[in-house]
């Protein structure tokens, strides 16, 4: 259409679907697919979309203008109901490990990617619509999303986004204008809740799982096929030659993949996100966050903790634990490429990189944190280890604690004698003072006045470390709570305060005097709500 404001500014070039093999089988039907990456689906079109929300920086990186985005158009399409002429619509086929276990063809059963669009800059970006119909991957589901999920997905894309952490990003919401049937917690109690759409984008959704099914099947060609592709379109600075790639390709690919989980694992570690549900079918080929199901933040520091139901009893995919699965679904991954390997030497080095880069990460990492000039392996490692361990002899804020221990006067030859009053600088992240035992107020001062002797050495002035450490501890996190908040006043059909989030959490090392309130502590009333607290895999 001439007069399409979005047809005239999005460029597509969809390399997946022209390039790789697809499902010759064109009916939307729940089925096994061999010998394809994806099959052709189109959304399904709802009856009243309305966008609620869109990230202004996503729509600006893809060149899209205010007025194309005040568009009535544009609810119409990234809502499902309009399919522009150059998009062509698809669902990738991708297996994967679930808690552990290989659960065979699983899919894209609720995303329907648009197509692949190249910016001004030559940046190429994936359209992909979730929640916007079934696929033939769907299995007994609907392929919808109701808009308490969608909030969940469109803030903490963003919020992951400005806070420094590799993540697939959010370009909108919109909600459909029809009811969809959930069991929040699958114990019997459906009700219908509000439907919608999230548009997100990445420069690719290619996950560990979409090789896995390949080698799961003995299909080495159609492997072969889809590493190549992703090196070629997914990693374009690595060499890659015209026709088949080499086993030295092949290595320097698997080896960066390590390396980019390693660093997204400890951005995880730092900010205190959980992401939930780490199958495999959920770890990205670029080492970015992707599908924000039941994820949360850590409020007070619990390593222990998960926000998934389903993972309540086994807590495989808990705070503490998730450096290693990550380097679980590396092995996982390792075993699905080993058919193009001359000998699994290239694979196990990838796979120690992995771990040498996250411990090196972490290290680097947890002394930016602190705010010192470097990490010395003497002290540091055992300062470290307890401070996790003084974190966790009281209910204690991760955020705030950090926030406020950048405050400790380091400049003074000495602390104080009474306990109390050494503490006292991080008496705000604590969210039951009264348990802090005569035992615990010891131990943490102590730490405190060990920290106090280290930062000495390094010869920081306060301010300088302060402005350190704020940039790297976030004063603003998508706490649960607030998240909650946001869902409780869109089911009601107010939409501001999504808004209000998108805005804060665009500065989430600053200030923000106004917002002090979004930087408390989690409140009472949460502690144990559906959704302050843990959730499912429903969405």
């Amino acid at each position: 259409m001439k007069n399409d404001p979005l047809s005239s500014l999005l460029t597509f070039d969809n390399a997946f679907t022209r390039e790789l093999p697809g499902d010759p089988n064109q009916q939307n039907s729940r089925r096994q697919i061999e010998h394809a990456c994806y099959s052709r689906v189109l959304p399904t079109a709802v009856s009243d979309p309305q966008l609620v929300a869109y990230s202004a920086e996503v729509a600006q990186t893809l060149g899209l203008t205010e007025d194309a985005i005040n568009a009535a158009d544009f609810a119409e399409v990234f809502g499902g109901n309009r399919v522009l002429d150059q998009m062509d619509p698809f669902a990738m086929c991708y297996g994967g490990h679930q808690f552990g276990n290989w659960a065979g063809q699983l899919g894209d059963g609720r995303a329907i990617n648009l197509g692949e669009i190249i910016n001004a800059d030559d940046e190429r970006w994936m359209l992909q619509l979730k929640g916007a119909g079934p696929t033939p991957y769907s299995r007994t589901a609907d392929g919808l999303a109701v808009l308490r999920s969608s909030v969940r997905e469109f803030l903490c894309s963003e919020a992951m986004h400005h806070l420094g952490v590799p993540t697939t990003r959010a370009l909108s919401l919109v909600t459909t204008g029809q009811g969809v049937m959930r069991d929040m917690f699958y114990d019997g109690n459906p009700k219908v809740e509000i439907g919608a759409v999230v548009c997100r984008v990445a420069r690719s959704f290619t996950r560990f799982g979409n090789f896995q099914i390949f080698a799961s099947r003995g299909d080495t060609v159609n492997l072969r096929k889809l590493v190549d592709h992703t090196i070629r379109f997914d990693f374009p600075h690595l060499p890659a030659p015209a026709g088949d790639l080499t086993p030295e390709i092949y290595t320097l690919w698997f080896h960066e993949i390590c390396r980019r989980t390693a660093e997204m694992i400890v951005h995880w570690m730092r900010v205190g996100f959980v992401h939930g549900v780490m199958n495999t079918d959920n770890m990205s080929i670029l080492g970015q966050t992707i599908d924000y199901g039941p994820y949360g933040w850590l409020e007070n520091y619990d390593p222990d903790w998960t926000p998934n139901t389903t993972d309540a009893n086994g807590r495989r995919y808990r705070y503490g634990h998730q450096p290693q699965i990550a380097q679980w679904n590396l092995m996982q991954l390792a075993n699905a490429l080993v058919e193009l390997f001359d000998d699994v030497e290239p694979l196990q080095k990838g796979l120690q990189i992995y771990v040498d880069a996250f411990e090196s990460g972490w290290d680097e990492m947890m002394t930016a944190k602190l705010g010192l000039n470097q990490f010395c392996q003497e002290t540091d490692q055992e300062l470290y280890g307890d401070l996790l361990k003084v974190l966790r002899l009281v209910e204690t804020d991760m955020t705030i604690f950090f926030r406020k221990l950048a405050e400790v006067d380091c400049q003074s030859q000495s602390g104080t004698s009474d306990n109390r009053q050494e503490v006292l600088p991080v008496w705000e992240a604590y969210y039951q003072p009264d348990a802090l035992t005569d035992d615990a107020l010891r131990e943490t001062a102590d730490w405190i006045r060990r920290y106090r002797i280290r930062v000495q050495s390094d010869a920081i002035s306060n301010q300088e470390r302060k402005v350190r450490m704020n940039a790297v501890n976030p004063k603003y996190v998508l706490r649960n709570y607030l998240a909650q908040l946001a869902i409780d006043q869109a089911e009601q059909g107010d939409h501001s305060m999504i808004n209000e989030l998108l805005d804060l959490l665009r500065r989430p090392y600053d200030e923000q005097p106004d917002r002090e309130i979004h930087a408390a502590k989690r409140p009472e009333w949460a502690r144990n709500r559906a959704g302050c607290s843990m959730l499912s895999c429903s969405s």
